[in-house]
């Protein structure tokens, strides 16, 4: 059985082979451990064959032990909504990566321009301390992100379009067996185009 720190660490690890952090960085972040505890945190994973020799990325029976959530969304405005959302989210496994639309696919989705651009929003998304990663999404094939995260569940607002069997038999089409968990908000009315619709023009001088 892991201890909570170590599925902390190989996280951390399963984090940075995505998007190319600093793996002790990362983990002194996250944990605010000691480099002397890394190190020996690290070399026990080695040992027990979670974590290869090059003492940053993860074997198969690491990242096996790891519970990947995959969500997604526009988050233009971050609100109350979004927030239960996305601990619910995280609720379900140990990694949480959100993959924001596009500037594109968010005017496609939204029928108006984004207040924020694709980097701000994302940058917005990787700041929520249940976030383990944020990234930008693909506008040609949704199924390119899913197959380099290879998440064990995709999780789905209450308010999206994407319906579970498309989800599913998308994985399938990539070999991958995810299960889809349909998330309910409590505070359904919190959307950002009631705020929007509230605030009208004068949100874009907050």
């Amino acid at each position: 059985m892991l201890e909570s720190i170590d599925k902390l660490i190989l996280s951390a690890m399963y984090v940075c082979q995505i998007d190319g952090r600093s793996v002790s960085e990362e983990i002194k972040k996250k944990s605010m451990l000691s480099d002397d505890m890394i190190k020996s945190k690290i070399d026990e994973l080695v040992k027990n064959q979670f974590v290869n020799e090059d003492r940053t990325t993860l074997t198969e029976i690491g990242r096996s032990s790891l519970r990947v959530v995959l969500a997604g969304g526009v988050f233009d405005i971050i609100h109350p909504g979004h927030i239960h959302t996305l601990n619910a989210a995280r609720a379900l496994g140990d990694v949480l990566v959100v993959v924001v639309a596009t500037d594109n696919t968010a005017v496609k989705m939204k029928k108006r321009n984004p207040i924020h651009s694709q980097e701000q929003r994302q940058e917005l998304v990787n700041s929520l301390s249940m976030v383990d990663l944020c990234l930008i999404g693909q506008e040609d094939d949704i199924f390119k992100t899913v197959n380099m995260v290879k998440p064990e569940i995709v999780a789905l607002g209450y308010d999206q379009v994407h319906q579970e069997k498309f989800i599913i038999e998308g994985c399938k089409k990539i070999n991958l067996d995810a299960k889809v968990a349909r998330l309910q908000s409590p505070i359904p009315e919190s959307s950002s185009h009631k705020i929007e619709k509230e605030y009208g023009e004068s949100i874009h001088g907050i």
